[in-house]
């Protein structure tokens, strides 16, 4: 029983991270009807702009309180990330929109790999180590379990962001432009919906929610560096599938559920295997539910409410 909500605590601090990723995701396939296989970078440059935002705090003004700079870091982050994020679709998809799939798809992959060739330049290639600006006292409020105030803050952010996401595109003017854009992008901008505006939108705040998500898993892993975003953005594409590509709730849920899963698979690998496997093979879990959700139910857990584009 210790190890099974141990690892339901440590499934719950992944899935909500990949949660936030998976996303932005979903959010531009359901306007588009693409995916942008670039989101998983814009964690990286989250976690990297943060990370250089606290270094130069840190050697400008000396023994500012963590919480000072962990504030500083999201300030600038955030932004950076969202002004990335209207740049790719601006300059690398805004022209593509009737082009073949292929095409646009193609631009995704070159504009990751462009994404890390940039950071590699910026940043590096050697990994950095992110200071622990939330605490990691472990506390154990029960035998057997863990839980460190980093992993709390880690779960209690990510969830009010899902929150804050959800009251947005169901309450609100823009949520109403995007549901819009999302049937029909034509026909919303004949009823005097700004679609582009939309669509930039769209991509500003799935980017916002990715830069979060990257100061989060670098914080909770103590490491940045510029290949950091390819892992995750593909296991947040892997939730955004598991959940229902399309879906906003879908894709939380299908975070949560692949970060449970891989985390149980970790702590119960090497027992189902006898030995064979351990622990560092958990990234396995990903790839064979994607596989298992596209042989058997392809539309996912919550299926897909935007129809088919052609």
């Amino acid at each position: 029983m210790e190890t099974f909500l141990q690892q339901t605590l440590n499934g719950l601090v992944s899935g909500s991270i990949y949660a936030l990723v998976a996303l932005g995701y979903t959010m531009v396939y359901g306007i588009l009807g693409l995916i942008n296989f670039a989101h998983g970078d814009l964690l990286m440059v989250g976690a990297l702009v943060a990370l250089q935002t606290v270094s130069l705090l840190n050697a400008a003004v000396p023994g500012l309180h963590p919480v000072v700079l962990l504030a500083a870091g999201v300030a600038v982050a955030v932004p950076m990330c969202m002004a990335v994020g209207y740049l790719i679709e601006r300059i690398g998809y805004r022209r593509l929109r009737n082009a073949p799939r292929l095409a646009p798809l193609i631009t995704a992959i070159g504009v990751s790999f462009l994404l890390q060739t940039l950071a590699m330049i910026i940043w590096g290639r050697e990994f950095h180590v992110f200071p622990q600006l939330v605490s990691t006292t472990p506390m154990q409020p029960m035998d057997g379990v863990v839980v460190s105030p980093l992993q709390i803050f880690t779960i209690v952010v990510a969830f009010a962001l899902m929150g804050g996401l959800m009251l947005l595109v169901n309450k609100s003017r823009l949520g109403r432009a995007m549901r819009a854009t999302a049937e029909n992008h034509r026909v919303a901008g004949l009823m005097g919906i700004n679609a582009n505006g939309v669509i930039a939108a769209t991509f500003i705040i799935g980017s916002g929610l990715a830069a979060l998500a990257g100061v989060l898993f670098a914080s909770n892993y103590a490491i940045a560096h510029y290949g950091m975003g390819f892992t995750p953005g593909l296991k947040a594409f892997t939730a955004a599938v598991l959940g229902g590509i399309g879906n906003l709730p879908g894709a939380m849920v299908g975070g949560l559920v692949l970060g449970l899963v891989e985390s149980f698979g970790a702590g119960y690998i090497e027992h189902l295997t006898f030995g064979f496997l351990n622990s560092s093979y958990q990234d396995i879990f990903a790839f064979m539910i994607l596989g298992a959700v596209l042989i058997f139910r392809p539309s996912g857990l919550l299926g897909e409410r935007v129809a088919d584009r052609a």
